[in-house]
């Protein structure tokens, strides 16, 4: 069953281009900014909602997202959104204990299995739009949970590579806008690239280099490894990102997935939780275990994550939730 939902989900990810990261991360060496973590959210960016080309093919379902009001103003700002975070099920790499970062690894057949757990768990929450990283292993995670969502939307990447991609890429028909989630692919939520351990195996760069300077490289917060990226390093450009790109969704009041990295969600999960650089080195992030937190009033509320979609507790932290799974259990029963 597991493989037969991956090949079905595989046709998404052809014809895509990849990004070439190495110059993207160069940029960053020269260009470090510490993380600042406070709360930043005055109001300075423009929040009108996606800049990049998504805003084209918005397809949010305006009956069915409990986010979005019921009176005819369609532009008033909703005060609650979802926001799941979901770390990448396993990769061929990670079955194989080798430094993975930026290299482009597909999942594993435990990592598949991983990702169509994470859907059912998270299959009565609303998805409005999807943000993954350039890597496959997230788009796939991604695109093999959405298989499992009740509301039966079709997730689609947004290609913003060329003004032909985006030409070619856009949907006309206003019924199956309607029955589509927008995948916006970014490399800025990308893992962070490990440098010249990347394809090593974790335990014989541990022997070779010893345990104490494996553990500095991959758990300090401003250390990287030989030519590769720290953490706070990665953290600069995943937040940022976050900042500019995801948070005026939320605010918009659309609900929003990230399928990422543990790195990558890790910086986010700092900037959401205002953890210091100390407490996040220790954050452990599983994989294809979503977590949700609600968007509401100008705040992130922490909910775990959810154990299946007829679990009561996690649709009951919001009137939102609960009246989203109610109008799919009347739908679908």
């Amino acid at each position: 069953m597991a493989t037969e939902v991956y090949h079905r989900a595989l046709g998404t990810f052809q014809s895509r281009s990849y990004l070439n990261n190495f110059s993207h991360q160069q940029k960053l060496r020269n260009n470090l900014v510490r993380v600042v973590t406070k709360d930043n959210r005055s109001g300075k960016k423009n929040f009108s909602v996606i800049r990049s080309s998504a805003s084209q093919t918005s397809v949010v379902d305006t009956v069915l997202s409990p986010s979005r009001s019921n009176t005819s103003d369609t532009n008033k700002k909703s005060n609650e959104a979802a926001l799941i975070l979901i770390r990448h099920g396993e990769s061929l790499w990670n079955e194989k204990n080798l430094f993975t970062g930026c290299v482009d690894v597909p999942l594993s057949k435990k990592g598949i299995d991983e990702a169509i757990e994470a859907g059912k768990r998270i299959s009565s929450i609303p998805v409005d739009v999807i943000f993954t990283s350039a890597l496959i292993r997230a788009q796939m995670t991604a695109m093999l949970a959405m298989t499992q969502h009740r509301r039966r939307k079709v997730p689609i990447i947004m290609h913003n590579e060329s003004e032909q991609a985006r030409e070619w890429s856009q949907v006309f028909s206003e019924e199956t806008k309607k029955r589509s989630i927008p995948v916006i692919a970014s490399w800025q939520l990308n893992e962070r690239m490990y440098g010249e351990l990347q394809g090593l195996n974790k335990q014989e760069t541990a022997d070779k280099y010893g345990k104490e300077q494996v553990h500095e490289w991959r758990r300090s917060y401003d250390i990287p490894p030989p030519n590769g990226e720290s953490l706070e390093m990665c953290a600069q450009r995943a937040v940022a990102y976050f900042r500019d790109q995801i948070e005026p969704q939320l605010l918009s009041g659309k609900n929003v997935m990230i399928a990422a990295h543990g790195n990558s969600l890790r910086s986010i999960i700092m900037y959401l939780d205002k953890l210091t650089s100390q407490e996040v080195i220790s954050l452990e992030l599983s994989t294809g275990i979503p977590m949700l937190y609600i968007f509401k009033e100008g705040r992130f509320m922490r909910r775990g994550s959810p154990t299946g979609p007829t679990e009561a507790g996690v649709y009951a932290y919001t009137r939102g939730l609960a009246l989203y799974r109610q109008r799919l259990d009347d739908m679908f029963q």
